[in-house]
């Protein structure tokens, strides 16, 4: 595990930073929960099984598929799924989180320890019907080869879903809530957005050797242009928004306008071209 004094800076020269993450296990699996977050079960997870349209014998691939949420509720349809995971010890929680909750789900999903940047390593060709990459492909870089290897496992006219945290709105350090008391407005500021940076995630912050990961911001059409080069076309993006409500105070009306209007989540469907 490799920790440090303080989080490196967006600017730091370490080119060789690994993207898996192995260091913060632990505190993810904490984090996310056996079922996922409650972002996950409310908004996140429905949205991607109405995109993805998952039958009963479909082989789908699940990429970065951390502890395994998505592949149980994939396997709990019927769907025979391929989790490709870089963290070992989330490999293993997955495995042992499968076996738990439902052995006859368990026995649906197999996992591989892989790179999403290499799935060449891990999956054959044109062999899965759709494939997601939940709030992950925004910890990776560079995209370009997961979306590479997603194309090659997939059959043509295969579905890649990708969910990310909206990166117009809820990028790491550059964007941020406001309130104009004049206008009795709550604004979501966006001090940058274009121009691709990184910065860290430290799993315990103000704790002295917190470990930590790192996040990449890119916007909007970086993701396209990779998707189109790895001959992905883009059929549906979706913007969703917090389903959480602000009950009382006084300014519960503009929060509440503002999470309606302020997406959280964006996701998008890309279809692999014919052959």
């Amino acid at each position: 595990m490799r920790s440090m004094r303080r989080p490196p800076s967006a600017n730091s020269r370490n080119k060789h930073q690994g993207t898996d993450w192995s260091n913060v296990a632990d505190w993810y699996s904490d984090h996310l929960g056996d079922a996922g977050s409650e972002y996950h079960q409310k908004v996140v997870l429905p949205g991607v099984m109405r995109l993805l349209d998952p039958k009963p014998g479909q082989q789908v691939l699940d990429i970065a598929s951390g502890q395994g949420v998505l592949c149980r509720l994939l396997a709990g349809r019927g769907a025979c799924v391929t989790g490709v995971e870089s963290a070992a010890p989330l490999i293993e929680r997955a495995r042992q989180l499968d076996a738990a909750i439902d052995p006859a789900v368990a026995a649906l999903v197999t996992y591989f320890r892989a790179d999403a940047r290499d799935l060449a390593s891990a999956v054959p060709p044109q062999a899965f019907d759709s494939a997601a990459c939940v709030l992950a492909i925004q910890n990776i870089h560079p995209i370009a080869p997961v979306f590479e290897g997603a194309a090659r496992a997939l059959k043509p006219t295969g579905r890649l879903v990708l969910v990310m945290m909206h990166p117009c709105f809820r990028g790491p350090r550059e964007t941020s809530w406001g309130w104009d008391e004049l206008a009795k407005v709550q604004y979501r500021r966006v001090d940058r957005y274009l121009i691709p940076r990184k910065a860290p995630i430290v799993a315990h912050p103000g704790r002295k050797n917190s470990p930590y990961t790192w996040t990449f911001h890119k916007p909007l059409e970086a993701y396209a242009r990779a998707l189109r080069a790895a001959g992905m076309l883009i059929d549906s993006i979706e913007e969703w928004t917090s389903h959480k409500k602000s009950d009382s105070g006084p300014r519960a009306r503009a929060e509440n306008v503002a999470r309606e209007e302020i997406p959280m989540f964006m996701a998008i469907r890309a279809v692999r071209a014919p052959s």
